[in-house]
């Protein structure tokens, strides 16, 4: 295992301002964020031209790159477009040397059977680029319940999980168990939240997050990849960010 920082701690500032700033905190690998209503790289624009994105990034500060976090706003993943637009973001993590590719459960409501033929389909095209697809746990789609996403593993081979503690924590249950998701886990993205509404972030060691029992349960299923500070970049966050993600970068470590 080891620690990398997402984009997405320092989305209001230009991607180059950002991945300097990640660099300055000593982190040598990092999670790209690319939202298509965000001011970094959008899913669309990097679809159109990946040798070109690729190019860009290699410009700046020689971090190396851990995954992908991909979310196409409103876009239909059903729609044409974002069919093209997935198979111009598997060229430019392959070009880019990343193989996890974090991407949004369908919401809410959706048909369990629905979910499952669009994922599977989505994991055969990665599958055949050496790619890896990991749903995010969101409260707002089908992996708000533990037991659906993992029954979305079961029924499609290859598929994996971003883990996203916080929104369990915040889902009004702080024990809820996601134990079983534990074996399918290709990511995890983590920050402190605590279970009241409005502290989704909050102060490290003032949330519910328990790292040494996440990292223990990785350990157990021989995980190997990130740790991922994702502190969200939010104008009402209650604390210095900075520091913060500094924190939790070396709160992780001290646990590897």
């Amino acid at each position: 295992m080891f620690v990398a920082c997402s984009t997405l701690c320092f989305a209001r500032e230009p991607l180059d301002v950002a991945l300097r700033m990640i660099t300055e905190l000593e982190f040598d690998k990092y999670e790209l964020a690319l939202i298509e209503d965000g001011g970094h790289l959008a899913p669309s624009q990097v679809a159109a031209d990946p040798e070109g994105t690729f190019l860009r990034l290699r410009s700046g500060p020689s971090l190396m790159p851990a995954s992908l976090h991909i979310d196409f706003g409103d876009l239909d993943w059903n729609d044409p477009r974002a069919r093209m637009r997935f198979d111009g973001i598997c060229t430019f993590a392959k070009v880019l040397g990343v193989a996890v590719l974090t991407i949004p459960a369908a919401p809410l409501g959706t048909p369990l059977a629905d979910e499952i033929k669009r994922l599977a389909a989505l994991v055969a095209k990665a599958s055949r680029e050496a790619l890896v697809v990991s749903i995010h746990t969101h409260s707002r789609t089908l992996t708000a319940d533990p037991k659906v996403a993992a029954e979305l593993c079961r029924a499609v081979p290859g598929l994996g999980i971003t883990l996203d503690p916080s929104h369990y924590i915040q889902a009004g249950n702080p024990e809820l168990d996601y134990s079983a998701l534990y074996p399918y886990v290709q990511n995890v993205q983590l920050r402190d939240t605590g279970p009241n509404p409005g502290e989704f972030q909050v102060r490290v060691g003032q949330g519910k997050i328990e790292y040494a029992q996440i990292v223990n349960q990785l350990e157990r299923y021989g995980y190997k990849r990130a740790l991922c500070v994702t502190i969200l970049d939010r104008v009402d966050n209650p604390f210095d960010r900075e520091v913060e993600v500094r924190k939790l970068k070396l709160l992780l470590e001290t646990l590897l």
